[in-house]
């Protein structure tokens, strides 16, 4: 066999690995799917299949999204696991963790294992995440062992939360018994009933019911103590409030098996940019006020923050082109993620890179313990490479997703993904 066979060389770029602590010019050689070997720019000789200049970009480990909605089964029109996950590689996604709130719902082992086939055509590496109860409803809990061994990584009811003290007791003492994180949408549907946007000065203005903070927080403080008696991992899916990352913030002090993650919009966006019922702003969470913004910022600068997520939610045109408070709640979001960083946490609030690349790659890896988010020599040699000078705007009708909700056709971002890397092999060049 000739020795470049199955081989990639990437010369000349800024490595940062935040799990090894690397952060210089180095070339690195990929070989049969893994990472072979690191050397500085010009010592490697080997002879390559193939070769990157990335001169003036940045080689990170592979990112990986924590929280996305494939649609798939039973909602394609949507999406499909082939779509989105074309959407994620051009997004710099080698890694992609699937929400149950399909149809039917992922609370079965046979769903988790069909949404792994390569018959669904995933263009990255899919992790399901199953549903906490059956057809996420919060009445009984789901099987967790055998969900786990057909390859799901968590559970979840997602945007339907468990309310109920006892269930969530119950299903954080089965993920504390298996290691298997238990994820929440951290939302007192009791008090958003009804609810559109966030309760606030815009709401008022627009005539629309909101959503309290504390209809967050309190849920929050409530897994966050359920956790501490149970010992479990408790994840808290896209955080919105100034309230639920403090306590997140101080069950983390507490050595409180408690993790988070955050969206792009939820740190860049605020509920006044909902303007005159501009349906491409209404998510759930809701975008939140100015001071709930800053918070989310602090959160991912002082490290309270684990992971940003996309929570990439794709609906059909007809879905998002009606009232406001009838239109489906959510927006896709995995090509913009890189970018929206990149401009906002680094560009305007001097986020060093390194914290950027360890909340999309490392940091994931670590919340569900995937493997990935590192350059190690042996690890898997899924990799992204992005130029975080490049200057460029976002044309959604290039988009690689079914779907096309988003706020952010036309704007002009810095930082934009050159190529993704799954197993050696380059499935997204820019």
């Amino acid at each position: 066999m000739s020795a470049k066979t199955n081989t990639l060389l990437i010369t000349g770029g800024r490595v940062i690995d935040p799990s090894s602590g690397m952060d210089r010019d180095m070339d690195v050689l990929l070989r049969e799917g893994r990472v072979a070997e690191l050397a500085a720019p010009g010592v490697l000789k080997a002879s390559a299949r193939e070769t990157i200049d990335a001169k003036g970009r940045i080689v990170a480990p592979g990112f990986i999204d924590l929280h996305v909605h494939l649609r798939e089964p039973g909602q394609s029109h949507k999406e499909t696991i082939a779509t989105g996950t074309a959407a994620a590689a051009a997004g710099g996604f080698t890694a992609v963790c699937a929400m149950p709130n399909t149809s039917p719902v992922n609370d079965s082992v046979q769903i988790t294992r069909w949404m792994q086939a390569p018959e669904r055509g995933a263009v990255v590496r899919l992790f399901p995440i199953a549903a906490a109860t059956v057809g996420s409803l919060g009445e009984r809990l789901t099987d967790f062992a055998a969900l786990e061994q057909a390859g799901a990584v968590a559970v979840s009811d997602d945007g339907k939360p468990i309310l109920e003290d006892a269930i969530m007791r119950d299903a954080l003492r089965e993920g504390a018994r298996l290691n298997l994180p238990v994820v929440q949408h951290a939302e007192d549907s009791h008090r958003t009933a009804g609810c559109s946007m966030n309760l606030g000065p815009t709401s008022f203005r627009l005539g629309l019911r909101g959503m309290p903070n504390a209809a967050e927080s309190d849920i929050v403080r409530r897994d966050i103590a359920l956790a501490r008696e149970t010992g479990a991992h408790i994840h808290v899916a896209h955080i919105s409030t100034a309230e639920a990352m403090e306590a997140v913030r101080q069950a983390k002090k507490a050595r409180i098996r408690a993790t988070t993650e955050i969206t792009p919009h939820h740190f860049t966006l605020i509920d006044e940019n909902v303007g005159e019922f501009d349906t491409h702003y209404k998510m759930n969470p809701p975008l939140r006020s100015v001071a709930d913004r800053d918070a989310m910022i602090a959160g991912i600068v002082d490290g309270t923050v684990d992971a940003i997520a996309t929570d990439h939610a794709p609906h059909a045109f007809h879905e998002k082109q009606v009232e406001f408070e009838r239109a489906s709640m959510g927006i896709i979001g995995l090509e913009t993620a890189l970018p929206i960083a990149v401009t906002v946490l680094h560009h305007h609030f001097q986020l060093p890179l390194w914290r950027i690349v360890e909340l999309l790659s490392s940091g994931p890896a670590r919340v569900f313990s995937l493997q990935g988010g590192t350059l190690a020599p042996g690890a898997l040699a899924n990799v992204t490479i992005f130029d975080p000078k490049k200057k460029w705007t976002y044309d959604l009708s290039q988009s690689r997703s079914k779907s096309r909700n988003t706020p952010y056709d036309g704007w002009s971002f810095t930082g934009k993904v050159i190529a993704t890397i799954v197993a050696g092999t380059v499935v997204y060049s820019d």
